[in-house]
């Protein structure tokens, strides 16, 4: 199959099952994608015998997405440039320090805590688990989902400090969870490094991520202020994006970080120069177009790949506990963080609720699933974090809307008499 016929072929299912969801099942595209894809995927398990040739279509399909590189080295960089370069800055910089506390420390204690409680229950139904697994697990799975949680977002019309805090942590825990990952990736080939081998790649990675963005956001910005053409200057934020994320990963940064910083620095910069310097309004309506085309297709290859995954009765069973483990340690992680921002602010406004259920996983875990090696004591983590990603998206996505119009609605004082009489 040549790239036309298979990007033809994921635009194609990606249009009809989002026509299907707005049109018929009035439901978010993202999320009736992945439902509808998944739905479709496993009919096809399903008649695979007595049709076995459109089986084997969608089995080759499949075959020919490197899902991981796609993700990490392909739509990655353009999907958090997108969300940085179009979050609301204002609000980004009131709410800066419980985004620091939930993307460091929230993503570091539950890392910890998601690999403890995986390792207990799975020993506990004799899978016999090893600690690096469990630890894979809770470093791919800690980090919020910037593609799905930004998606959400825009949906759902959270209260706009809740969608900064959402929006900020996603895209800046990502950092600390690459280095985890990349850190315990190294452990496994038998060389652990050191405690202080550790923080300094951090402090390299992260340091020189952000200052490259930096750096590469103020070019870009004053190369669009001197070309009257948007155009063009359309083409340098793409250049920013793309050769930025490039570039970082050339030069061994966090690369997700980069993209991040660049976008929100390129926002701040351009904000300096006048509507008649640069086309504020056609770059964003863009970037906009660009964000929905690229979610509309990961969602549905994410769907797909549930037929390149072999589940069993026991990775279904890990599957489900492993559910309730990632929002039981969202929920405690939120209320540390909180707790300790109320000592500090007492009249600080956040939900626990929103902020635990809101915390999405989606496909950038499942890409660094598909980068663990295989082996027989992390074979449970591909189907576990599967499992994990597609509730988060069908269950929590499609219901925060649902979830917060309820918590709205107990938060408003009981209306009296008087006020029903009020015109």
């Amino acid at each position: 199959m040549t790239t036309l016929h298979l990007l033809s072929t994921l635009v194609a299912i990606a249009a009809v099952f989002g026509w299907v969801s707005a049109r018929w099942l009035k439901l978010p595209i993202t999320v009736g994608s992945v439902l509808l894809t998944v739905i479709f995927s496993l009919l096809l398990e399903a008649i695979s015998a007595r049709v076995p040739g459109l089986h084997a279509w969608a089995i080759h399909l499949v075959q020919q997405i490197a899902f991981s590189d796609l993700i990490l080295h392909g739509m990655l960089p353009m999907l958090l440039f997108a969300g940085a370069f179009l979050l609301d800055l204002e609000y980004v910089v009131q709410q800066r320090l419980i985004i620091a506390l939930l993307s460091v420390l929230g993503t570091l204690v539950s890392t910890v805590a998601v690999a403890g409680l995986m390792w207990l229950a799975l020993y506990a139904l004799d899978l016999h688990p090893g600690w690096l697994a469990c630890f894979f697990f809770g470093a791919l799975i800690s980090p919020t989902d910037p593609i799905a949680v930004l998606e959400m977002l825009k949906r759902v019309g959270a209260p706009k400090h809740l969608q900064a805090q959402l929006a900020g942590e996603s895209l800046f825990n990502d950092g600390i969870g690459a280095v985890i990952f990349l850190t315990l990736l190294t452990a496994s080939r038998g060389t652990a490094p050191s405690a202080l081998h550790i923080g300094w790649v951090l402090l390299l990675q992260i340091g020189g991520g952000v200052l490259l963005a930096i750096v590469a956001a103020l070019l870009t910005s004053q190369l669009m202020r001197l070309v009257p053409s948007y155009p063009v200057e359309i083409l340098l934020t793409l250049s920013l994006a793309l050769g930025g994320y490039a570039l970082a990963e050339t030069l061994h940064l966090s690369a997700p970080l980069e993209a991040v910083v660049a976008g929100i620095a390129l926002r701040q910069f351009n904000r300096q120069h006048s509507h008649h310097a640069i086309a504020h309004e056609s770059i964003d309506r863009f970037w906009e177009v660009i964000d929905e085309l690229q979610n509309a297709v990961l969602f549905v290859l994410l769907g797909l790949e549930v037929l390149s995954i072999s589940f069993g009765h026991r990775d279904i069973t890990s599957g489900i506990i492993a559910i309730a483990i990632v929002l039981a340690v969202r929920v405690a992680v939120v209320a540390l963080v909180l707790g300790s921002l109320r000592l500090l602010r007492q009249q600080h406004h956040s939900s626990i609720a929103t902020l635990s259920w809101g915390g999405l996983r989606g496909g950038l875990g499942l890409a660094l699933a598909f980068a663990v090696p295989v082996s027989g004591a992390n074979r449970w983590i591909l189907p576990t974090t599967y499992i994990v990603v597609v509730f988060s998206i069908i269950v929590q996505g499609w219901s925060m809307d649902l979830f917060l119009r309820r918590i709205r609605a107990s938060s408003q004082p009981a209306c009296t008499a008087s006020d029903k009489l009020r015109p």
